[in-house]
């Protein structure tokens, strides 16, 4: 008689947290306000705040959005607030930076409302290894967030995870 294969991986108590499962839907864009500077790098508010005006902000709708200047220009923080405030009522979210800053600052405001309640004292392994760009970040601050509530913390896949803490 052939003994039966048992998958203890779908029987054990293990808790598998995908932060893929949390990300966003919306586009996320870099949007250059340095083509609205004198010859990319002067900033005359009177010029600036014509092409505010004059911009069509609804296209972003539904948009995470990353606000950078592609030259050494200086820019002043007032410019930034001026275009974020056009681009409120439209996007999903604003930030000054990179696109990998925008994606950790999306997944910093996830997890700080994640509820972690249901992982008390259950063994957690937080899945690797996404298709959806989530930043390192994510899986620190998920990590941290966890520490005090959860048995033991992993990370992979249950069949080759790495452990990182366990309760004592």
């Amino acid at each position: 008689m052939a003994e039966e294969i048992i998958n203890r991986v779908a029987q054990s108590k293990l808790i598998t947290v995908d932060l893929e499962d949390y990300y966003p839907a919306g586009e996320r864009v870099l949007f250059d306000i340095s083509d609205w500077l004198m010859e990319g790098l002067i900033l005359r508010e009177k010029d600036f705040r014509k092409y505010v005006a004059e911009y069509d902000w609804s296209q972003h709708k539904g948009q995470y959005v990353s606000l950078i200047c592609s030259t050494d220009a200086i820019i002043p923080a007032w410019a930034y607030m001026l275009v974020s405030v056009h681009l409120t009522p439209f996007v999903e979210k604003t930030i000054i930076g990179t696109l990998d800053q925008l994606e950790t600052s999306i997944y910093q405001e996830i997890i700080n409302n994640l509820d972690v309640s249901s992982y008390q004292d259950k063994p957690v392994i937080i899945k690797g290894c996404a298709n959806k760009p989530i930043p390192d970040n994510a899986y620190t601050m998920l990590t941290a967030k966890l520490h005090n509530v959860a048995k033991s913390v992993m990370y992979g896949e249950a069949c080759s995870s790495v452990p990182l803490y366990k309760k004592r």
